[in-house]
């Protein structure tokens, strides 16, 4: 089998080379002359692990090239799967789907007879009724199908998550002969999957859509509840990690997305929380949970900045501080969203000098951070620094000597917003040690 990913993006690349793992053919067209030349040079734009071992292992196989060309990609292919960006609309938080309209609208020019087009790109309700009522005009005389199959995976185990996934979402067109032609084209695609009995959930269109963003906002208020909770805890000297070990036993709820933080971010969860909400609002449903979760992760990134002031003594003028980790989850080089990009402004607007540290992101950071000092390691970012704050947590930064981190910081102050110490350790270590939740 033979198909086509329009878009090079992060759920492009993933997806494509892990069909082309599984032995189909895959073509990933991207309009980005200067992208689709890195990348047939074997050169990855994102870091994700083990992607640019498995674009290269493909690549060498034959089973996985990159074009511009999307005429040429879709001569003979079965299944065409739309995987562009759908961020924010600027202003008003709606999903922004130009790049699916446009990308459905160059399909049409090219669809062929029993062919499938698949929407891989996370859509609001609705959006794959009007991709099949773009090509369906432009090429009335086709017989095709459209189906959304949502991507369900996680930045930094991308990989793992499309091969063992806990369950694929299908969604397809109601009408007989559309619906049987996707379900029967995709059963195909995923066949190694099916053979090891992963979930199959073959349902509607709008169903699928909106599964997406249900999951995403389900998950984002599991990480809210617990920030709420970490802040109850200090109050009342309780411990939410132990809080949220004895919660996560109970099946009903488990044990995932109960880490304490900074807030969350990234390129899904803000945004399709967000786009949820103005989708419920187009439809007179207001989802008031989900409104109020995406207030208080917003606040609560702000006041991660006066959170650190305090433990600082009241003031950081004047001050060095050492942050560790800027992106908004380890084992990726993803800026969008991340905390530090609203705490490491507030604190420079209060006076610090920040010198920070991150094992992928220092690139794409650099820009969106201006007039931080970029260090080589995590020791070099120490180094003359008056506290330090842990804002991602990274393993490389879970190995550190606590006396080699005490005898570099000049207040011996460590401000951990992930956790990732035992208090006991640190104070031991002659650091006064501040973290989440734990009194």
């Amino acid at each position: 089998m033979r198909i086509v990913m329009v878009g090079t993006g992060y759920v492009g690349l993933v997806s494509g080379a892990c069909f082309a793992e599984f032995g189909v053919e895959v073509v990933c067209v991207d309009k980005d002359a200067t992208k689709i030349g890195q990348l047939n040079q074997g050169q990855v734009p994102i870091y994700e692990p083990g992607l640019a071992a498995l674009i290269a292992k493909n690549t060498a196989n034959k089973t996985l090239t990159f074009s511009t060309d999307l005429k040429a990609a879709m001569q003979g292919a079965t299944a065409v799967f739309i995987a562009v960006g759908t961020p924010s609309r600027r202003g008003d938080g709606h999903a922004d789907l130009s790049h699916v309209f446009a990308a459905a609208q160059e399909i049409a020019a090219y669809i062929q007879d029993g062919s499938v087009v698949i929407t891989k790109s996370t859509v609001p309700v609705g959006t794959g009724r009007k991709v099949a009522a773009i090509i369906r005009a432009a090429a009335p005389d086709i017989a095709f199908a459209v189906a959304s199959n949502p991507e369900l995976l996680r930045e930094g185990s991308a990989i793992e998550d499309f091969m063992r996934p806990d369950r694929v979402v299908i969604g397809s067109e109601s009408a007989p002969a559309p619906r049987a032609l996707a379900e029967a084209v995709l059963k195909t695609l995923y066949r190694p999957l099916y053979l090891l009995e992963t979930p199959m959930v073959f349902t509607s269109l709008e169903t699928a859509e909106l599964t997406k963003y249900a999951a995403n906002a389900f998950l984002a208020t599991k990480i809210t509840f617990m920030n709420e909770i970490a802040d109850l805890c200090e109050k009342t000297g309780a411990d939410v990690q132990d809080v949220a070990r004895a919660i996560g036993l109970d099946g009903r709820i488990g044990r995932t997305f109960l880490h304490a933080g900074p807030g969350f971010g990234g390129s899904c969860l803000p945004k399709d929380s967000m786009a949820l909400i103005r989708t419920a609002e187009a439809h007179a449903s207001p989802l008031k949970i989900v409104e109020a979760m995406v207030a208080v992760n917003d606040a609560r990134k702000a006041s991660m900045a006066q959170r650190i002031i305090a433990a600082c003594g009241g003031s950081v003028a004047g001050w060095r501080l050492a942050i560790l980790g800027v992106t908004f989850k380890p084992n990726t080089d993803d800026m969008r969203e991340a905390p530090s990009l609203a705490i490491i402004p507030l604190l420079q607007q209060a006076g610090a000098k920040v010198q920070a540290f991150d094992p992928a992101g220092m690139q794409a950071a650099a820009p969106l951070l201006p007039n931080v000092t970029w260090c080589s390691d995590p020791y070099a970012a120490l180094e003359a620094a008056d506290a330090a704050i842990i804002l991602t947590e990274w393993n490389a930064f879970r190995g550190l000597a606590p006396t080699r981190i005490a005898q570099v910081l000049k207040q011996k102050i460590l401000i951990d917003l992930r956790n990732i110490y035992k208090p006991e350790a640190m104070r031991e270590a002659g650091l006064r040690y501040v973290s989440i939740g734990r009194g």
